[in-house]
């Protein structure tokens, strides 16, 4: 094909990388993909990108959130019995799902942090959106068990210890409050840590809400307040939860991360020199703040595909962040297979670049989406 005269070097690789796809944080040692081209498909773009704070300190601090909620919810659970307060048992059973989604994110990051091998490419990254998932999944469940609870109290409302609720709950407020802070040190582009943020997050309005509610029984004797705040806490794990599932559904789906427009990205690729047409063009994440993508880009006969597909790279880094990409590059009215790559004339119908398109098709010039 014309301008593609490749030497070895071309092919070389570099793979000094030796695999280091280690925890998150560590980087990937620098892909220098740079020159890599099969007939035409330049991969690149993976140089020298880190993934956040090390995964050592985020195991650390969440450990100690962990701690902290683990010794005060035993104490909750038997407070919570004791005062007959729906509003203390609820906020001892969300915190046993912060519990368990701190443990769920620190079994996660474990999982991610193996190296890419086998079958598995990508590695075990996306153990951490399965965690993120899980952790809205039980936030849902359990916020339609309390609300159904606090429902039913309304209509009879038990007798209830207003003060032990009070103290128990400014307690709790105090611990949720250091255990939020432990988990704010922990690297929270990640939406498995981000998950599990949200959890003890949410139990601390909660706490604010059952502290409340327990000073209103102990100066008015209204029962009624328990099951107002147990209200309030569904309320916002609700609020917590969906948003869980719908940005972790989002990635497994693999639609374009949040604040990205493909449309505007081809946009912006196809108004570079030489640059004819892209099609196939997808972006992804392969797992919370890492995206990724893929294009077929056609330019203009007789044009330095490498010099395009380099400059191509360096914007979708520098303006998106977009470090993981990998360009297939070929002049139009050729490919390596001999076929027609044609671009129709104005107000021609285009033909398809293959059988089973792949999204819609980006030229120069003014052009429908």
């Amino acid at each position: 094909m014309a301008g593609h005269e490749h030497s070895l070097d071309d092919h070389a690789h570099d793979h000094q990388h030796a695999h280091d796809h280690g925890p998150k944080g560590r980087g990937h040692g620098g892909h220098s993909h740079g020159g890599h081209s099969h007939g035409g498909h330049g991969h690149g773009g993976h140089g020298g990108h880190s993934h956040g704070v090390a995964a050592d300190a985020d195991r650390r601090w969440l450990l100690s959130a962990l701690a902290l909620i683990v010794v005060f919810m035993a104490g909750e659970v038997v407070v919570g019995f004791a005062a007959k307060s729906l509003a203390l048992i609820s906020d001892a059973a969300h915190m046993l799902t912060d519990a368990a989604s701190i443990v769920l994110a620190l079994v996660a990051m474990r999982l991610a942090a193996r190296p890419a091998r086998g079958g598995y490419t990508y590695g075990l990254k996306r153990a951490e959106i399965l965690s993120a998932q899980a952790n809205g999944v039980t936030l849902l469940v359990l916020s339609a068990w309390l609300g159904y609870e606090a429902i039913t109290r309304l209509f009879e409302p038990p007798e209830v210890a207003g003060s032990l609720v009070l103290v128990t709950a400014l307690i709790g407020i105090v611990v949720n409050l250091a255990a939020a802070w432990c988990m704010s040190k922990a690297n929270r582009s990640s939406l498995n840590v981000e998950g599990a943020f949200q959890h003890v997050l949410t139990d601390l309005y909660a706490f604010i809400a059952t502290a409340v509610a327990g000073a209103v029984m102990l100066t008015t004797g209204f029962a009624r307040a328990d099951a107002i705040a147990s209200l309030i806490v569904v309320a916002l794990m609700l609020k917590a939860s969906i948003g869980l599932v719908r940005d972790s559904g989002r990635i497994f789906l693999e639609a374009a991360p949040a604040g990205i427009d493909p449309d505007a990205v081809a946009d912006r690729m196809v108004a570079q020199p030489l640059v004819e047409e892209i099609h196939d063009l997808h972006i992804w994440e392969i797992t919370s703040g890492q995206p990724a993508l893929s294009a077929h880009i056609l330019v203009t006969p007789g044009g330095d595909c490498h010099a395009v597909r380099r400059e191509l790279q360096r914007r979708l880094g520098d303006e998106y962040g977009i470090t993981h990409s990998t360009l297939q590059v070929d002049h139009v009215g050729e490919d390596a297979a001999g076929a027609l790559l044609q671009i129709a004339a104005p107000g021609e119908q285009p033909a398809e670049h293959c059988a089973d398109a792949h999204g819609p098709v980006h030229r120069a010039g003014p052009h429908e989406h």
